[in-house]
């Protein structure tokens, strides 16, 4: 069993992103055993104490916003506030001895008060992390955003760069040469037939899948590697194929190395014709790639929950790209500066690592569009120095798709559409199973106007990728929209549900107002106008700069009044 915070232990500060990422994790979790209203009073107290006000948790203040007394709430002579947090304590530690085991943070209620405390397991600091931005509040009852898997590692990642940033700053340079990619050893699939050309089928099964695992960069695919090159293999993966006459099997297995525990298996089924078979191998090959080497498929997940105490440059920098993908869950921009450091301490100690040089372009993409209002100097600087970063990244990797996807996004932002989409044609055809890229690329042609071609695309990464699904749906709620849907267009914004996120209720305002919602398209004006005045009186920029048609931005912008936003002109 791993050992115990200690608390008043040295140890990183712990993000606000990663505190709600946990705070999420345990209301989704089935291990953790409490009453609507124990989740109610747990997400008070820590989206209170995020926030700055932990001065405020008193008995009186969690009875009255939480359990619905009145203001005449006497603590002494009612104890219902002290009994439920004795009942919320003892839930929090049962979920910690049994699902939320292996979780690097922990929230707590230490006895005497109501304030939570976070500490990373194993580090014993508690000190309570800064106040996030307004619009990063946790609810009370967080809505799921996609899988819970995507959750359960963000959490480790956010982590993760919080000790790379650390280590780079304090301790001494390590000789690493190359930054740490994780290598997978693909060994020939076994013939469990015997029989005709069965053989030489497992031959070619296992030739399809290392074509389709080696169009992913962030991965090494080996086979029979040398003994030197051996010792460097974190996964193995291992199938075997069985024939009949009529039909085929084909089982595929992934391992760590060297412990040999089973990470994924998986079982593919298909007739035995000549022509079934040849395209069972590419459809086989391009799942099991996308399960395996695709941002946030197995080999990510993995590699989120490996803990490296004191790690060399080469896995710091590795850290700070899973961390990019931590942060795109939800662009949560309380830890978007500390993913932006971490990755130019990446390109700085290794100037060839093209990944690393693609996410910081995607970075600073993101800091020109979520930087409410559009500043007219330093929005375009900012896309400018993401295309530099893209190219650079395509320069030293011209077959990296996430550096293709980056100069896509710059030249999209940048208003170079056709060549934007170009960009993004290519980098799909260079690696149709990334779903990352596939999602993006739908996206940025939905918004082009070809709302038909992208939106399928958008379709097809969701149901292909287990990332969080939010930004899919969002980017389905507008395909709807714009198809005249509006009853659909409400049903995926609604399934969306990023509360922090201002775009978010941009969109859903926008969609509300036409589907005749008119209380809903209340609510997110209201938000809107309470934390985002800057982002609401530059509405017509901010539209524009994400449209490419001067008529769906007309519809989006007399939608957005129709919900009762007034902007300027």
């Amino acid at each position: 069993m791993e050992a115990e915070t200690q608390k008043g232990a040295e140890g990183p500060s712990i993000p606000p992103g990663a505190c709600r990422a946990q705070l999420a994790r345990i209301l989704d979790s089935a291990d953790f055993d409490a009453t609507d209203r124990e989740r109610r009073f747990l997400s008070f107290v820590v989206n209170e104490t995020l926030s700055g006000r932990g001065e405020r948790i008193k008995a009186y203040s969690i009875a009255v916003e939480v359990f619905g007394r009145d203001a005449s709430f006497d603590p002494q002579a009612d104890p219902i506030v002290r009994v439920e947090a004795g009942h919320l304590r003892r839930a929090l530690e049962r979920y910690y001895l049994t699902g939320g085991l292996a979780d690097l943070i922990r929230i707590s209620i230490p006895k005497g008060g109501y304030v939570p405390s976070f500490s990373l397991h194993g580090t014993g600091r508690t000190d309570v992390v800064p106040e996030p931005p307004p619009s990063a509040t946790v609810g009370p009852a967080p809505a799921s955003i996609g899988s819970t898997l995507p959750i359960m590692f963000a959490t480790a990642i956010l982590v993760a760069v919080v000790l790379a940033l650390l280590w780079w700053v304090h301790a001494p340079r390590s000789v690493a040469s190359r930054p740490e990619i994780p290598r997978l050893a693909v060994e020939w699939f076994e013939d469990l037939s015997d029989k005709g050309d069965s053989a030489a089928l497992a031959r070619g099964f296992t030739q399809e899948v290392v074509g389709g695992l080696s169009k992913f960069k962030d991965i090494v695919v080996v086979q029979s590697p040398s003994p030197e090159v051996a010792r460097q293999v974190r996964y193995v993966l291992r199938g075997s194929l069985y024939m009949s006459a009529e039909a085929f099997r084909l089982q595929v297995i992934l391992r760590s190395n060297p412990d040999g525990t089973v990470l994924w298996a998986e079982s593919y089924d298909g007739p035995a014709t000549v022509h079934d078979l040849l395209k069972s191998q590419a459809d086989i090959a391009g799942n099991v790639a996308t399960a395996l080497a695709q941002a946030y498929g197995v080999i990510f997940q993995a590699d989120a929950k490996l803990a490296v105490p004191n790690p060399p440059d080469d896995w710091a920098a590795y850290a700070c790209t899973l961390s990019y993908y931590s942060y795109r869950a939800n662009f949560d921009a309380a830890v978007r500066s500390s993913v932006h450091s971490c990755l130019e301490k990446a390109v700085e100690r290794f100037p060839d690592y093209a990944t690393a040089w693609a996410l910081l372009s995607l970075i600073l993409i993101d800091e020109a569009r979520f930087g409410y209002p559009i500043d007219p100097v330093r929005s375009p600087a900012l896309i400018e120095q993401a295309l530099a970063a893209a190219r650079r990244a395509v320069e030293l990797e011209p077959l990296n798709v996430r550096g293709l996807q980056a100069e896509m996004f710059a030249l999209d932002l940048k208003k170079e559409v056709d060549a934007a989409m170009q960009v993004g044609k290519r980098a799909l055809s260079i690696n149709p199973n990334d779903t990352e890229l596939m999602g993006e690329y739908g996206y940025r042609l939905a918004l082009s106007g070809k709302w038909s071609e992208g939106c399928a695309l958008v379709t097809r990464a969701r149901e292909r990728n287990p990332a969080p699904l939010a930004y899919y749906e969002a980017g389905l709620a507008l395909c709807s929209y714009f198809s005249g849907d509006h009853e659909q267009a409400a049903a995926w914004i609604r399934k969306a549900n990023v509360p922090g996120n201002a775009l978010y209720h941009v969109i859903a305002a926008a969609i509300f107002a036409e589907a005749g919602y008119q209380p809903d398209a209340n609510r997110e004006r209201d938000w809107l106008v309470e934390h985002e005045p800057a982002l609401v009186q530059n509405l017509r920029q901010e539209v524009a700069l994400r449209f490419n048609r001067s008529e769906d931005i007309a519809l989006f912008l007399g939608s957005l009044r129709k919900a009762g936003l007034q902007f300027s002109e």
